[in-house]
């Protein structure tokens, strides 16, 4: 625990107070947007236990959604797990990015692994040494897996209570936490700023045409207008 509290000695410590704000935040808005998740599950009709197992096994956010509306759609559970599967594709690519992250154990890479997301890994690769990469990721993984899991189980638990979730406008919530946390990356490198645009210009293309979740990761490719430097 002592080297993620601090670098090497005389050097600034890991835990910078800006990094637990946004930590924070995204908790909080990862948290509403359980709490949605879990109550849409049971007032479609699945028992309190789906939604809160789907969250501790699968916890994947965008992955859940889809799985359940199948269900509650009227699909089986091949069909759920499918799209889910897909969805989550992207975390492949997000993982090797910080593999040397994780740890080199067999346990850390296991529990590291069920902690990639995109938050996490955002986190990570936004700090400037190792050390301050390996607690932002640890750091963000642990609080964004407790308020997730914690919020759905509350919203299960509400089930009905909350009525329909879409008139709170819950689901803004997360999304424009993450916008805020991009934004100093985007105003400050003209690189992340291109490869930004291209990738949303291909989401917001394809949106109308491809299935839920597709848009996002086809939305990737604008990574091929990012130029590393020389």
């Amino acid at each position: 625990m002592r080297s993620l509290l601090r670098t090497s000695a005389g050097a600034p410590p890991v835990l910078d107070p800006r990094l637990l704000r946004d930590v924070g935040l995204v908790c909080l808005a990862g948290g509403i947007v359980g709490v949605s998740f879990g109550a849409i599950a049971v007032a479609g009709g699945l028992p309190v236990w789906v939604p809160v197992v789907m969250s501790l096994i699968v916890y994947a956010g965008s992955a859940q959604f889809s799985a359940v509306g199948i269900l509650l759609a009227g699909g089986g559970p091949f069909a759920a797990a499918a799209t889910g599967l897909l969805l989550n594709t992207r975390t492949a690519a997000f993982g090797l990015a910080v593999a040397d992250v994780i740890g080199r154990g067999r346990l850390a890479r296991l529990a590291g692994a069920h902690l990639v997301t995109d938050e996490t890994v955002a986190f990570a690769l936004a700090q400037s040494d190792p050390a301050r990469r390996r607690a932002a990721f640890w750091i963000s993984g642990l609080g964004l897996y407790i308020s997730w899991n914690l919020c759905v189980l509350g919203g299960a638990l509400a089930g009905g209570a909350l009525g329909d979730t879409a008139r709170y406008g819950l689901d803004a919530a997360f999304p424009a936490v993450l916008v805020a946390l991009v934004l100093p990356a985007l105003r400050e490198d003209t690189d992340v700023r291109r490869a930004a645009l291209a990738g949303g210009a291909v989401a917001l293309a394809l949106t109308p045409f491809v299935p839920v979740g597709v848009p996002v990761l086809l939305a990737l490719t604008g990574l091929l207008a990012f130029r590393r430097p020389a």
